[in-house]
């Protein structure tokens, strides 16, 4: 498994993946060297680049995450919230079909490895609250208002 790191507006992005496609993304607390890119998480690295730069919206990557087939099914289900827009914990359960499994659909959220390629921050709380984010609610929050469709100017 390769690694390698990219310095962003909320930390130190670290990858993990090989030929088979990424397989993690993580938020160091700590500093670490950047070094060389290997070449097989080189695209990795461009796209994140242009993401945080505001110039990609949609991440073309072969992806390879480690789960259980509940929780593929709810990152395939992530996958397919648009940019730029939100859905509630209720709404993810109902568009896999049982309302009922809030709570693994949650659960399953938690555990994304991906974060910002299977866009976990994307979900929030039914009355509209920042919820539950590994990374932090001030990442989730940053993540957000960066895809928002209506950017917020200063007034003075």
């Amino acid at each position: 498994m390769e690694v390698a790191y990219l310095q962003t507006s909320i930390g130190l992005a670290e990858f993990h993946g090989d030929e088979n496609g990424l397989a993690s993304i993580s938020i160091l607390e700590e500093e670490k060297p950047i070094g060389i890119v290997p070449e097989v998480l080189e695209d990795v690295i461009y796209q994140f680049e242009e993401y945080f730069e505001g110039s990609r919206k949609k991440f073309d990557l072969k992806l390879n995450p480690n789960g259980t087939d509940f929780q593929k099914k709810v990152w395939n289900a992530l996958i397919k919230i648009p940019f730029g827009k939100t859905v509630s914990y209720l709404e993810l359960s109902n568009s896999l079909g049982d309302v009922k499994a809030i709570r693994a659909v949650a659960s399953a959220n938690g555990k994304n490895p991906l974060w910002i390629v299977i866009p976990c921050h994307r979900v929030i709380g039914s009355n509209g609250d920042l919820v539950g984010y590994a990374g932090g609610l001030h990442r989730k929050k940053w993540l957000l208002e960066h895809e928002s469709p209506v950017k917020q100017t200063s007034l003075f």
